[in-house]
């Protein structure tokens, strides 16, 4: 439930435009919805500032609809993350007007147009183009949440030079999100150019040695830049939305 959604009950009891009734039967399933295979948790926009986001890995196509149903009764947003082509082509025959994005694999429901609320501008970089899929994931999670995002990719170690063609963009970012595979070297590199806080993204890209992302994971732990913050392997999402509270006054947000 996001606040205006409530803003909007309360209004209508208080000028006695609508029946206390009415506002109880709207009200009735306002903290979570027991769906059987999911509770929904309806509370999560007015408690966290954003609603609930659905991990679609392991989920059926009918068990996302189902809660898709539910929360967009209530909800300006809704972010599907870890979905596949297949999966998404069903869900999207039941909410025709979402959208699926193939890279990160996600689909994203918001009929109407995000409010902006950052107060500056994120910039996420991959340091390959085989990170860009996580990256997005990152990108998409922050646009909405109401943020500008600015994309740089393939600026990895292996060439450095390409970074320092964008170092204005980095000095006017609030927050950067710095996604690496192989060696994880990137965000050790951006951090030390920049007095923002920046949140690395381990993935899972690289060869044998790589361990699925564990090398770069350990990299980006052991960073000696002390503005650096490290997120799961391939967790472009958890990235994206943490970027999203550092760039707006989260406590504001959820009073509103």
């Amino acid at each position: 439930m996001n606040p205006d959604f409530l803003k909007k009950i309360l209004d209508g009891v208080a000028a006695g435009d609508t029946p206390v009734e009415q506002a109880m039967d709207k009200l009735r399933h306002f903290s979570h919805e027991d769906l059987g295979f999911a509770h929904v948790d309806h509370h999560r926009g007015l408690r966290k500032g954003f609603p609930e986001v659905i991990f679609g890995l392991g989920k059926t196509a009918e068990q996302i609809c189902g809660i898709m149903e539910k929360m967009a009764a209530q909800d300006d947003v809704i972010l599907v993350t870890r979905v596949d082509r297949e999966k998404a082509h069903a869900v999207l025959k039941a909410f025709p007007e979402a959208e699926y994005h193939a890279q990160p694999r996600m689909i994203m429901h918001a009929p109407n147009p995000i409010r902006e609320k950052g107060r500056g501008e994120i910039v996420a970089l991959s340091a390959g183009t085989s990170d860009i899929p996580v990256a997005m994931e990152a990108v998409l999670t922050a646009r909405a949440m109401g943020n500008r995002v600015r994309t740089i990719f393939d600026v990895g170690v292996a060439g450095l030079h390409r970074l320092y063609a964008h170092r204005e963009i980095l000095d006017q970012a609030s927050v950067l999100v710095v996604v690496a595979g192989m060696e994880g070297a990137l965000p050790s590199v951006v951090a030390g150019l920049v007095p923002r806080p920046v949140i690395a993204v381990p993935t899972s890209v690289g060869y044998g040695t790589s361990f699925g992302g564990l090398t770069a994971l350990l990299s980006m732990l052991n960073s000696c830049a002390s503005n650096v913050a490290v997120v799961n392997i391939d967790n472009g999402f958890g990235a994206g939305y943490m970027a999203s509270m550092i760039n707006m006054d989260m406590e504001r947000e959820i009073a509103k």
